[in-house]
């Protein structure tokens, strides 16, 4: 089953417990980002989003005991659109309480090679997330089957990362 609409806002706002992601490309071109993207590649700093309805949820839900996470994999140097992501993004969501964790994998052989990109919900429920190989989104669909290796995936990912502000302000690969 495609996910999209209403559909895919409802995973988000009715987790019991966690809504966690497996970030795993150089770029993600999404239309609404296109513009501020341009003005970044520009030498334009973006501005970094203090609140959204993103922040928003991520604050409530954390307050209601629980957790919004992700892993993105990354290679030096960063490519653009990373630096954007980390400038406009990452820090807002980290300050809402989103556990944004680096895995660098620069000198180091990728623990998750051929994982794509993915969320799970509460450990129960996959959303595979397609995408061209530019980083166009193609669609999510709910995977049908075992959830097992992707909680698996999601373990290896942590172990192997380290938090956001820890790799941004000294460089540190785990």
């Amino acid at each position: 089953m495609l996910l999209d609409g209403d559909e895919w806002r409802r995973r988000f706002t009715e987790i019991n417990r966690e809504a966690w992601r497996l970030e795993t490309l150089p770029q993600y071109l999404m239309p609404h980002e296109v513009e501020e993207f341009a003005a970044f590649r520009e030498g334009r700093p973006p501005t970094p989003r203090a609140t959204s309805a993103y922040t928003e949820r991520v604050a409530r839900q954390r307050a209601e005991g629980k957790r919004n996470g992700r892993v993105h994999i990354v290679t030096q140097p960063l490519s653009e659109y990373l630096q954007f992501e980390f400038a406009r993004y990452y820090k807002a969501h980290a300050q809402a309480g989103d556990d944004i964790r680096i895995l660098d994998v620069t000198d180091r052989p990728n623990p998750l090679e051929r994982v794509q990109d993915f969320w799970i919900f509460d450990r129960a429920e996959v959303a595979l997330m397609n995408y061209e190989a530019d980083g166009r989104q193609i669609n999510r669909e709910v995977f049908e089957g075992d959830v097992s290796p992707f909680i698996e995936y999601q373990r290896i990912a942590v172990t192997e990362s380290v938090p956001f502000e820890e790799y941004v302000n000294g460089g540190h690969r785990a």
